[in-house]
């Protein structure tokens, strides 16, 4: 009986032993929760930003090519073999200056052909006209019929086209024999040729026999996008207006240097690009030094002013699924707020351009660790300094 009650003794001692750690670990979860919910009840400091309009001056970068304000490419007008080259590859060149002779033996023959042949028309109209002057008065004599005069008269004028022929004839001579002497028809700079004494050169070719570039002014081509030529546009009206009111524009060569003279835009494409949806613009800049050379590439630098912008951190802010939102404080609780941001930014600041309004305040920092609906309050300047520290 003794045992039986033992055994019993012990089994209850055990129940109460498992009761009681039940009881202790439901208190420990419970006080747990209260803690977290007391936790989330306490504001969490932050630094807050007071939305207010701010001026903001921007700049955006996009590629261009280079040419100059005029690249021709010169090519022959007649064939023949080249007889002399009168040009330095990569010097400056004058307007008419001959730049190639190409054999011109052939051609002055073919106009002193052509000229015997202006000789010999220039006779046969004078005899006709002699013909005529004589049928003329027998046919006031009645000695001869009026088919004889006709005749007589048809021949006058057949013997005038042979002239008319034959100087024509003189003049492509003329050209022909002009055309051997290859002449530049701008100023600028030559560029480089592969052609030689003796090579055979014709106006079929399809490589020019050299490239003159006059490099006075320079020419910087590059697109934007749809938009943001829209934009332009609408600033100023028109297209027209934009190309006379836009500001001047920089160019960034390619070591990374600002080149010395600003230019300005003097031609916006009025068609957009349906394979690249990109709308084509071209940059003026002086070139007086020659420092820009015509092919190569550089960065046209436009600036963007935007005065009275709503400017915010891009730390108080986060993305989902391409969207942009921050944290705006209402009532001392954090809420998620969409926004829309200006396409253009300097990689630290966004420029709002809807969803928050001046007055509006926001968490300026840690937007991507807060979570919507936590109670916020403004860090105050101890904690700025220890979090400084840190």
């Amino acid at each position: 009986m003794d045992v039986i009650l033992y055994k019993f003794s012990k089994h209850m001692s055990h129940s109460k032993f498992i009761i009681g750690i039940a009881l202790l670990g439901f208190t420990v979860i419970s006080c747990s929760k209260s803690t977290e919910r007391q936790a989330e009840d306490t504001p969490q400091e932050y630094p807050l930003l007071t939305i207010k309009p701010e001026d903001r001056n921007l700049s955006v970068k996009y590629s261009a090519v280079l040419e100059g304000c005029q690249d021709v490419e010169i090519r022959p007008e007649v064939s023949g073999l080249i007889t002399k080259v009168c040009i330095n590859e990569g010097s400056y060149v004058r307007k008419g200056q001959i730049l190639f002779v190409i054999d011109q033996v052939p051609y002055r023959a073919a106009l002193q052909k052509a000229e015997a042949t202006v000789a010999t028309a220039e006779a046969e109209l004078a005899n006709a006209a002699l013909s005529l002057e004589g049928k003329e008065e027998l046919f006031k004599e009645n000695v001869i019929s009026d088919f004889e005069l006709r005749t007589a008269q048809n021949s006058y004028r057949s013997a005038e086209a042979s002239l008319l022929q034959a100087k024509a004839q003189l003049r492509e001579a003329q050209n022909n024999l002009s055309y051997t002497e290859v002449k530049s028809p701008v100023d600028g700079i030559a560029g480089m040729t592969s052609y030689r004494i003796g090579a055979l050169v014709g106006p079929t070719m399809t490589e020019p026999l050299i490239s003159v570039s006059d490099n006075s002014r320079m020419y910087a081509y590059f697109s934007m996008n749809e938009k943001q030529a829209l934009e332009m546009v609408s600033k100023y009206g028109t297209v027209a207006e934009a190309v006379k009111s836009y500001p001047p524009v920089s160019l960034e060569l390619k070591d990374g240097n600002i080149y010395e003279s600003e230019g300005v835009i003097d031609v916006i494409s009025g068609i957009v690009d349906k394979a690249t949806g990109t709308v084509s613009l071209r940059a003026n800049f002086p070139n007086d030094k020659g420092k820009l050379l015509s092919g190569g590439s550089a960065n046209i630098i436009l600036a963007y002013e935007r005065p009275s912008s709503l400017v915010i951190p891009q730390g108080a802010t986060y993305e989902i699924q391409d969207r942009i939102f921050t944290y705006k404080v209402v009532g001392g609780t954090a809420v998620s707020t969409p926004i829309e941001v200006f396409e253009i930014n300097d990689g630290k600041e966004y420029i709002v351009t809807s969803g928050l309004s001046e007055g509006d305040i926001i968490v300026a920092e840690g937007a991507g660790l807060l979570k919507a609906g936590t109670k916020v309050t403004a860090m105050n300047e101890h904690s700025k300094t220890e979090g400084d520290k840190k």
